[in-house]
């Protein structure tokens, strides 16, 4: 069917429907729904439908299905993959959950909260706190995200050492289905082994078989004690054995164990304005550790002092307040902005074997100083849960394709994924294709086909059309 065909007629019933605030048809009301984040993908949506309700969104997704008009769910459009950014064919709607926005119950007995796919993560946090409790996604982008897309794009985060993917922490999800059905399953249970646990299908699937209209999430206790340390290694093997030792000290209790490398903090230092208390260090680690409990800060002072003692640790700084913990948290966090005022570089999201991680970087340096001699690595990330941001600044003869091809081939040899948290999208549409296994695609086909027959969510996205 051509779907252009059946344009204005469809603007019409979605704009019955919805009424002049659920419907955007200007174009320069549609600009910034047609771009990702990174600026990399540039499309050029039909409109934008705002449902208010999940009846709304079930009416606007049946409308598209009867004139056969794909669908592109966007949340907040923090996404580093493309996987919200419409085509540039001028015959897809983009759906924004933007104006389903509430917190609809916090429990703190049964520590749960149910919120609707619009809510922004920090409103929903917010929440949390105000009822005594935490909600363990930390994202730097939680004044944006919104937990339709955190459940759709599985995202990960700092404390998934501590707490796990957001797959572990989704309890319930209302989803619409690409023919309109609303499957609820808004059910605050830890256990239920009724039958297939139909959910797990479409946390990470990125809008590509229904579109996540609310959800339920686990909420933990908030930790009264923090502590928080930088320290300075020699290598990423020295990292690797004060982690093994953290985990035999302060076990649970770490919450976060990062990894940053050199070009890291010198990209954060030039651009940021942001300078390291321990200037020059190879490596460093950022660790942080909470617990309810009295005694976290011994024991901490206990790991980094066997640390230093040992010599895997050469220097270090422990936060002595929240602020000088915000300070350090902030030379991590920059360094993502500092590397896009470089210039051009090729991002890779990638996890390995935690324990591999030392011989997976000196492998990946070795492949690109033969391969791409006038490529340097800007490597960090989150080293406890074994996802490294392995980017690249690159040289002016350096294709995306080729550098992919390095990285990439390095992470398959160590039996890693090349999305760790980031998803798929539309920016690795090509390399999931070469680097998973034929069995696995052709499962993940036969599943789209069954639950999205006419092929009219998220077209384009995470497999191909």
């Amino acid at each position: 069917m051509d779907a252009s065909a059946g344009i204005p007629d469809l603007l019409a019933r979605l704009g019955a429907r919805l009424g002049p605030a659920g419907l955007v048809t200007d174009a320069a009301d549609l600009a910034p729904y047609a771009i990702d984040w990174r600026r990399m993908f540039h499309g050029r949506p039909a409109a934008v439908a705002r449902p208010g309700s999940t009846a709304d969104v079930a009416a606007v997704v049946d409308l598209c299905r009867a004139a056969g008009v794909p669908i592109v769910p966007q949340g907040g459009h923090t996404g580093l993959a493309g996987a919200a950014t419409p085509d540039a064919s001028g015959r897809q709607i983009v759906l924004s959950l933007a104006r389903m926005n509430a917190v609809r119950a916090v429990d703190p007995v049964g520590l749960t909260i149910e919120a609707e796919a619009g809510c922004i993560l920090r409103q929903a946090k917010d929440a949390a706190e105000a009822a005594g409790r935490f909600l363990p996604v930390t994202l730097a982008a939680e004044g944006s995200a919104m937990i339709g897309g955190i459940v759709a794009t599985n995202a990960g985060g700092l404390n998934v050492l501590r707490y796990g993917m957001t797959r572990g922490l989704v309890l319930g999800l209302e989803v619409v289905l690409p023919d309109g059905t609303v499957l609820d399953g808004l059910r605050a249970l830890r256990k239920d082994n009724a039958g297939y646990d139909w959910k797990q299908l479409f946390i990470g699937a990125e809008g590509t078989l229904g579109i996540v209209t609310a959800a339920i999430l686990r909420l933990v206790a908030r930790p009264r004690h923090t502590a928080t340390a930088l320290l300075a290694v020699a290598d990423p093997a020295a990292a690797l054995r004060i982690l093994h030792g953290a985990h035999d000290a302060l076990g649970e209790t770490i919450q976060a164990f990062e990894l940053i490398s050199r070009t890291s903090m010198d990209l954060v230092a030039e651009h940021a304005g942001l300078h390291s208390p321990l200037a020059g260090a190879a490596w460093s680690v950022l660790i942080e550790a909470g617990s309810s409990l009295l005694g976290l800060r011994e024991a901490f002072e206990s790991v980094l002092g066997a640390a230093l003692e040992s010599g895997d640790a050469v220097d270090g700084v422990l936060a002595e307040s929240g602020q000088q913990a915000a300070g350090l948290w902030a030379l991590r966090e920059g360094v993502s902005e500092a590397e896009g005022r470089t210039g051009r570089s090729v991002k890779h999201d990638v996890s390995v074997p935690i324990s591999a991680i030392p011989a997976f970087l000196d492998e990946t340096a070795r492949a690109l100083a033969a391969g791409a001699p006038a490529a340097r690595g800007n490597v960090f990330g989150h080293m406890g849960d074994g996802n490294i941001h392995y980017n690249v600044l690159v040289g002016p003869d350096d294709t995306t394709e080729a550098i992919n091809a390095i990285v990439h081939g390095v992470v398959e040899r160590f039996g890693g994924s090349i999305s760790a948290e980031h998803g798929i999208g539309q920016y690795r549409v090509a390399e999931l294709q070469r680097h998973r296994r034929p069995a696995e695609l052709d499962l993940a086909r036969r599943i789209k086909h069954a639950i999205d027959p006419q092929g009219l969510m998220n077209p384009g996205k995470v497999l191909p059309p």
